[in-house]
């Protein structure tokens, strides 16, 4: 019951509830990406955004600080990771202009939450 309230908890954080809307938004983009990146570009980005909230909600499962802090660094580097490949498929032309800056600026403000729990848990 005790791991229930702690995955409950981690999900009514507003980096969970940002990060999975992010992930939502990347999934809509994602499919109108050109047939030949479903299993490169498109899929690798799909993977990087669910790791995000993924790895939040498994930290918070944990059964320690450290152990939670890890997960936490984990989903932080993999933000880092979908604002590489919003680039990229910025540059590819998959992606407008204003759609890497909205969801770029976006993933910049989960990364600085991230940073911040990091540091709470220490």
């Amino acid at each position: 019951m005790e791991e229930v309230k702690m995955i409950n908890q981690a999900q009514d954080m507003d980096v969970f509830k940002l990060s999975h809307s992010l992930t939502l938004e990347i999934y809509k983009l994602t499919e109108k990406f050109p047939h030949e990146e479903k299993f490169g570009l498109s899929s690798q980005m799909r993977r990087s955004a669910y790791s995000v909230p993924g790895n939040i909600v498994e930290g918070g499962s944990r059964l320690s600080r450290k152990e939670y802090k890890q997960f936490v660094g984990i989903a932080r580097g993999s933000a880092s990771e979908v604002i590489y490949q919003l680039l990229l498929s910025k540059d590819l032309g998959y992606l407008t202009e204003k759609d890497y800056i909205s969801l770029k600026e976006r993933y910049d403000r989960v990364g600085k939450m991230l940073t911040g729990l990091i540091k709470a848990l220490k």
